[in-house]
């Protein structure tokens, strides 16, 4: 199957080891960045949520206006509008993007930052909330003829869009988190189920917990596995190790200073989401993994969402990503510290060599499969 990368669509230049330059949103950079994303071979970009950021929607409809290749996808947090009025919103946008759009629905792993936007629900109540919201947005997308919803979170009566999704029969449902309450809603509702990057061992383990939740919600099929990194390449092993430490260096200059080093920082030490916690166990038990996965940048954010890094040469990083496609992952998720640098250099470095090898595997799959069924008929 072939592979699928996602990239960042941030709305300013800004990241963990730099201060941003302008405001919260600068529409140049949020062009050229999306722009070079599709300059350089990336699939789809994520339009992230955070509580006080730019709202992602209308970013999302300016790319998709002036861009005709990138596929979206659109970061919602359920808690910050009824599923009614979301659903239209999304299905405008992929009228917009003629198709191009996913959505990335965010539960939301921290009591602190959900506060923010007065939601006071518990965390397996919100996982309960994110279901009914999903199930409510994909039948508004489906259904022609009004319909009335009395569930445990939502109620309303007579309702119908007048707007439905370019896709059809809708657009895919993003879905990410690592607690037996996200694998219960995931597997259940989710096309595409994300995961942070996690040594190999441990996301195979992930993997099987989504397959055994999408079995127990009764499904016959199985979500898409996405997963994320933080890739520091340089032309050599050498070079790529001391970009890395400086990558480090540069976050615990910012956190020494008192400047928040992630977008929806939070004050907090010790994350309440499951994720973040699992990263920061990984990095207490070491520091490198498998090929090329390093920790001290989660250990240095603490476990702030997407946060390992892959270090090493383009060919390096290359290798580790297969190996993640080889367990069953098709979707890989990159964001560099430098976001337009490295997206361009990752594109131009990294994903053809993914994408050659991964068209090799597959073509040895379809031959071995062609012997197979030729030796079956005698």
């Amino acid at each position: 199957m072939p592979v699928e990368f996602l990239g960042i669509a941030a709305t300013h230049d800004g990241s963990e080891t730099t201060a941003r330059s302008g405001g919260a949103f600068d529409k140049e950079y949020t062009l050229r960045l999306a722009r070079a994303h599709e300059d350089h071979g990336w699939d789809r970009v994520l339009f992230a949520y955070g509580s006080g950021s730019p709202d992602p929607a209308p970013a999302a409809a300016y790319i998709a206006s002036r861009l005709d290749r990138l596929q979206i996808l659109l970061a919602h947090r359920p808690n910050v509008s009824y599923p009614t009025f979301a659903a239209k919103t999304f299905a405008t946008l992929d009228q917009i993007s003629e198709g191009r759009l996913t959505v990335h629905f965010i539960t939301g792993g921290n009591d602190h930052e959900q506060g923010r936007e007065g939601d006071m629900l518990t965390k397996d109540q919100r996982y309960a909330r994110t279901r009914e919201y999903i199930q409510i947005v994909k039948k508004i997308w489906t259904t022609h003829e009004p319909f009335d919803h009395e569930g445990e979170h939502y109620r309303f009566h007579d309702f119908v869009s007048d707007v439905f999704p370019a896709q059809q029969p809708r657009p895919d449902i993003s879905f990410g988190g690592s607690s037996p309450a996200a694998y219960a809603a995931g597997g259940a509702e989710a096309d595409i189920y994300c995961l942070w990057g996690e040594p190999l061992e441990k996301t195979a383990e992930q993997i099987e917990a989504v397959k055994a939740a999408t079995k127990a919600a009764g499904r016959t099929d199985v979500p898409r596995i996405q997963v994320a990194f933080r890739p520091i390449i340089a032309p050599t092993e050498e070079l790529a190790w001391e970009k890395a430490r400086r990558t480090v260096g540069a976050i615990e200059a910012r956190k020494a200073s008192g400047e928040p080093v992630t977008r929806r920082h939070t004050g907090q030490a010790h994350p309440q989401n499951s994720g973040s916690q699992r990263l920061i166990a990984i990095a207490e038990a070491g520091e490198r993994y498998d090929r090329a996965l390093w920790t001290p940048t989660a250990a240095a954010t603490g476990g702030a969402g997407n946060s390992n890094a892959l270090v090493g040469t383009p060919e390096t990083v290359a290798q580790a990503l297969l190996d993640y496609y080889d367990l069953g992952v098709d979707i890989l998720s990159a964001r560099g510290y430098d976001l337009l640098g490295d997206a361009i250099d990752f594109g131009r470095h990294v994903i053809p060599i993914v994408r050659e090898e991964v068209a090799g595997r597959d073509a040895e799959r379809a031959a071995r499969g062609a012997q197979t069924l030729a030796a079956a008929r005698g």
